[in-house]
């Protein structure tokens, strides 16, 4: 949620050919929405791909462009899936300055959050976090009191539950 919008998650299964993600991106931007995630990988098989898109705008007029995209050539299927039963995982790196004075306390709340150690010098602290995005928010909210050097989000990434496909 950011500035108390819900930030919507798609999942639009697309032809993996090129111009496909800008026809999706001008969408959204002509009716005012923000993408503020975006992860696209290939399927099985390569000849399709799944992009995993966080959007924030208004509530009203979502289900109108979940129908516009769906609806453009190269778009099999977009679904929003912010309120179904799926894993939602996203991976981001924090690299922290920090000295050997309050190493071990950074240590210490990198092992609460589950994360690991990727980069450890003199100076900073490299650690990979993965989980759903409000854990990842905790973990920065812990780090406040050091001085984060840099942060990198992959953006969310998910599957339904079950046998159901996404």
């Amino acid at each position: 949620m950011i500035n108390n919008k819900t930030i919507h998650t798609l999942s639009v299964y697309v032809s993996n050919k090129p111009g496909v993600l800008a026809r999706i991106a001008q969408t959204f931007s002509r009716r005012g929405y923000n993408i503020e995630s975006l992860v696209v990988s290939t399927a099985i098989d390569g000849h399709f791909s799944r992009m995993t898109i966080g959007v924030s705008g208004a509530e009203e007029g979502l289900d109108q462009i979940i129908k516009q995209v769906a609806k453009l050539i190269d778009v099999l299927h977009c679904t929003d899936h912010t309120f179904d039963d799926a894993v939602v995982k996203e991976m981001g790196l924090i690299k922290i300055a920090v000295g050997s004075d309050g190493r071990g306390e950074a240590l210490q709340i990198a092992e609460h959050f589950g994360c690991k150690t990727v980069d450890l010098t003199d100076e900073s602290i490299m650690v990979q976090v993965i989980g759903d995005p409000d854990k990842i928010d905790a973990l920065m909210g812990m780090l406040q009191k050091f001085r984060i050097i840099e942060i990198v989000r992959t953006g969310k990434v998910l599957m339904s539950r079950g046998a159901e496909i996404t």
